[in-house]
């Protein structure tokens, strides 16, 4: 015998919204009431959308922009949990995107995917009156959104237009309030570009730039990244990079997140010069935030733009003579996160390319045994960047530095690296570093030192 139609409560039971066998919602005065939907409903009182004036709004494009809205439950389909576009309601009274629902009955399925109940009746019905419940709702939030949108335009132009003219505390509101808007409204960041806000910005740093002043500039330059070239040329001048660096040392956290983002985007150029953040100031702001304990959120963006400074030879020297070595070597047995070890081997090996670099590594006590115990750990990155900073100072001090190696547990290390599966080139400097360590001892001698009884500690 054919079951008898029971309608259910429609995804998660809203009061008003109980399905008919005819697939459409009944009593929606009730759902509306009270703001269970948020408020629809036209200023008449009647519930036409999909119109705003005399042009009609097309719903996925109203989807599309509107979507980090949060979406009433009866709009959304229980299969994709997103809003639904072509509701149709199937003979249980639940009610499903149609290309969803398609694909689920395609499959070979012939129950309800909500209730798990059998279908005594595949047919789709659609659901008229949610689908223009769904479009009046969508249009309403559509203009709301535009309305607001070009409100924060308008705003945007009148505090780019008084930054010109105020000073001091006034200044520091304004640029805080256009600040928030850039955050929150992309049209607001693109008036902003186009009537060339990003001069008016950069000249607002310079040598008589207060802090306060300086963390919002650099704030808001980083939301309307990326810059043209000409506007990462007019702040590469010395007094605005002076100015920036200024801020990443003193500023709060967020204000040095801030122009680490900001020089790592001057520096992402074709035209970039090194020679234009050759001051120490800059390293050694860097290595401030890499031993501040206080803030580790700070220590991976530090290390990346360590790293993108080490790069270029010209700075390398200037890293080294700051103390940078031995600081990385004090902090890397202190670091949980890998890819801050990972960033850090980098920059040492990087500087181990340069006379002072591999004399600080050297001198360093901690280099042989913090590097020794990292091999074969982490990753084959941090193996290969061990192996290069090991063979750097063995190399430079033949006699002493494999000594130390070889007490540190380095000999045995080298044989896990020969035979495990890493890469031919791993495998070649581990050999080249073993057969230097060799030299020291007699065959008995060094064949113990090779046992394997200090090798993971």
């Amino acid at each position: 015998a054919m079951p008898m139609f029971q309608p259910a409560r429609k995804n998660g039971g809203i009061p008003g919204m109980e399905g008919s066998g005819d697939g459409r919602v009944l009593d929606l005065d009730t759902a509306v009431k009270d703001g269970v939907l948020g408020g629809v409903g036209s200023p008449a009182g009647g519930y036409g959308g999909g119109e705003i004036g005399e042009k009609k709004l097309d719903l996925n494009k109203m989807m599309e922009e509107l979507n980090s809205i949060q979406v009433p439950s009866v709009f959304i389909c229980p299969i994709s949990l997103e809003p639904m576009r072509d509701p149709v309601t199937l003979c249980t009274g639940q009610t499903y995107e149609k290309s969803n629902i398609l694909k689920w009955l395609g499959m070979g399925h012939y129950t309800c995917p909500t209730t798990m109940q059998e279908l005594w009746d595949d047919t789709l019905t659609p659901n008229r009156t949610l689908h223009q419940l769904i479009i009046t709702w969508f249009s309403q939030k559509y203009v709301q959104f535009k309305k607001r949108s070009e409100d924060a335009q308008g705003r945007a132009l009148e505090l780019l237009t008084n930054l010109k003219k105020v000073k001091g505390q006034i200044r520091i509101q304004n640029l805080k309030e256009l600040h928030l808007l850039l955050a929150a409204h992309s049209t607001a960041r693109t008036a902003v570009i186009d009537a060339a806000g990003l001069s008016l910005l950069s000249s607002l740093l310079g040598p008589f730039t207060s802090y306060a002043v300086g963390s919002e500039v650099v704030a808001i330059l980083v939301n309307l990244l990326p810059l043209t070239s000409e506007s990462k040329s007019n702040l590469m001048q010395p007094a605005k990079v002076s100015s920036i660096i200024d801020i990443l040392n003193e500023g709060s956290i967020d204000a040095k997140l801030n122009c680490i983002l900001l020089i790592e985007a001057l520096m992402d150029d074709r035209g970039f010069c090194a020679g234009a953040i050759s001051s120490p100031t800059l390293s050694v702001a860097l290595m401030r935030l890499l031993r501040d304990k206080r803030h580790p959120s700070g220590h991976l963006p530090a290390l990346a733009l360590l790293k993108s400074l080490a790069i270029h030879k010209e700075l390398q020297s200037l890293i080294v003579n700051i103390g940078a070595v031995p600081q990385l070597m004090e902090l890397i047995p202190t670091w949980r996160n890998p890819d801050c070890v990972e960033l850090a081997l980098f920059v040492l090996d990087t500087l181990s390319s340069v006379p002072q670099g591999k004399q600080a590594l050297k001198d360093c006590p901690k280099t042989i045994p913090t590097v020794v115990k990292l091999l074969m750990r982490i990753s084959a990155n941090c193996t290969g960047h061990a192996l290069s900073i090991l063979l750097s100072v063995c190399k430079l001090a033949p006699e002493e530095c494999p000594l130390v190696a070889v007490d540190a547990g380095l000999a045995a290390k080298l044989l896990l690296v020969i035979q495990s599966g890493c890469h031919q080139t791993l495998k070649q400097q581990a050999a080249e570093l073993l057969k230097l360590c060799s030299l020291n001892y007699s065959d008995t001698m060094f064949i113990s030192k090779c046992k394997l009884t200090r090798t993971i500690q």
